[in-house]
């Protein structure tokens, strides 16, 4: 009888392929403009504007030709092969050296900037072209953030290309982000005005209305009030109306940079977002918390401003410091963008960001927007869950037939897209029918259990 071995060590069924000789020449154009990037950090002041260049270009070029060939030669879809078995998209070695490069990068660009300096400096005449200023950290973070979207984008693209929704969603994260988050700001630089995000603003911008951003602004005139009126109608008129017909997917999946970095660069890692309920309760947790930790903060810095510092002092600045560092810089940044290969793309949307929580408020209790199911077509694939980078087993709800409407949903698609008998379907319908008998006969048992 032949011994027992463990199912781990077991083959797989279908092994994975060996990767074919071009898709390696695209992906070492890649390696090596990492590596000359790398070189730029520690090169000589002769060296390392080429270098840098150099390294960009070879980036750019490896990532699209990669993108054309494994995605663009065959007819558009989304595929599954092989990702939990690849030491990339699986926790795998390659997983954990990418998570902490991103995570290091994270933390030079926040906390020791004056290391980037040979990253920073080569990019002096675009910053003064752009802004009619001298590059910084930020400047150096928002170009790589930019080409992150659009070079992922251009494979997400070619990955999708057969949805027409695919293909407006991930152009239009493009057009915002280079247009919005990347052009304007530094042109609003060079005319002399406030550097200005408009398609970011409270309670994710958080200081765009707290007393000391409000009052600067104001002291650039009508443009500068305007941006405070901006913000303020964003904020509490335009999110409630467009959020109440589209859901949250308006924002997190058309327009936002945070979102549109998750769907471009973080879509190799979307299947790794935890499903289990444990996770759920964590993330119900902790992302409320940090929007209550936001509305109070914002209204004790109001407060003490109108009673002339009285209530808090000093302190008033510590809750906006302390805000700032936690989660703007190391729950969005260091935790958000760094841990993709580890734990999805959608961390920081899913467990920290306040316009998030926000605006899934809105879609669970007053939007028209659901996805619909038609339990009676689901063949239990899978593939729906796999592909939800918010964490829900969308799988459950088809099978049952019940819409989904969870406050967590961004909207993307992805699981409508990925379902090969056209189970789930996008829809903003009037708000009776949004839960079916059984669900709310479910909802209300669980209330009660609760």
């Amino acid at each position: 009888m032949p011994a027992l071995t463990a199912y781990s060590d077991q083959p797989l069924a279908h092994p994975t392929p060996d990767t074919p000789a071009a898709e390696r020449l695209w992906l070492a154009l890649v390696a090596l403009g990492l590596l000359a990037l790398a070189v730029t950090a520690a090169a000589p002041a002769g060296l390392r504007e080429p270098a840098f260049w150099l390294g960009l270009a070879l980036l750019s070029a490896g990532a699209l030709g990669w993108s054309w060939w494994k995605f663009g030669r065959d007819a558009g879809g989304v595929r599954h092969d092989y990702l939990w078995a690849r030491a990339s998209t699986s926790r795998g070695a390659v997983a954990w050296v990418t998570g902490v490069a991103l995570t290091g990068f994270y933390v030079v660009l926040y906390w020791w900037p004056e290391y980037l300096e040979n990253l920073i400096r080569p990019l002096d005449g675009l910053s003064q072209l752009l802004r009619r200023r001298p590059a910084d950290q930020w400047f150096l973070y928002g170009t790589f953030y930019t080409l992150a979207v659009l070079l992922m984008g251009g494979r997400a693209l070619l990955k999708y290309r057969h949805s027409p929704y695919q293909r407006v969603r991930t152009a239009s994260v493009m057009f915002f982000q280079l247009g919005f988050a990347w052009l304007l700001p530094g042109v609003l630089l060079a005319l002399q005005q406030p550097e200005f995000y408009f398609t970011y603003f409270w309670p994710l911008k958080y200081d765009y209305l707290f007393p000391g951003g409000v009052q600067a602004l104001l002291q650039n005139g009508h443009l500068g009030a305007f941006m405070v009126g901006w913000g303020l109608i964003m904020s509490f008129v335009a999110t409630p109306v467009l959020t109440y017909f589209f859901g949250k997917r308006w924002y997190c999946s058309w327009v936002c940079g945070c979102g549109g970095l998750a769907e471009t660069a973080g879509d190799p890692y979307r299947h790794l977002s935890d499903k289990r309920r444990e996770a759920w309760r964590y993330e119900v947790s902790i992302v409320y918390t940090v929007l209550g930790f936001i509305i109070v903060t914002t209204a004790l810095l109001w407060l003490n401003t109108r009673l002339g510092g009285a209530l808090l002092g000093r302190l008033s600045d510590e809750f906006s410091r302390t805000y700032g560092f936690v989660v703007g810089a190391l729950f969005s940044g260091v935790v958000g963008v760094g841990f993709y290969p580890l734990l999805g793309s959608r961390v920081w949307c899913r467990y920290g960001c306040p316009m998030a929580a926000y605006l899934g408020l809105l879609q669970k209790h007053f939007s028209r927007f659901r996805i619909t199911t038609n339990g009676g077509q689901c063949i239990s694939c899978g593939n729906c869950s796999n592909v939800c980078e918010m964490g829900i087993d969308v799988k459950q709800y088809a099978q049952r037939g019940e819409p989904i409407i969870r406050a967590a949903c961004v909207g993307c698609g992805l699981c409508s897209t990925a379902c090969p008998r056209g189970v789930l379907n996008l829809e903003n319908g009037p708000r009776e029918g949004r839960y079916q008998p059984s669900q709310l006969i479910r909802a209300e048992s669980l209330r009660i259990l609760d």
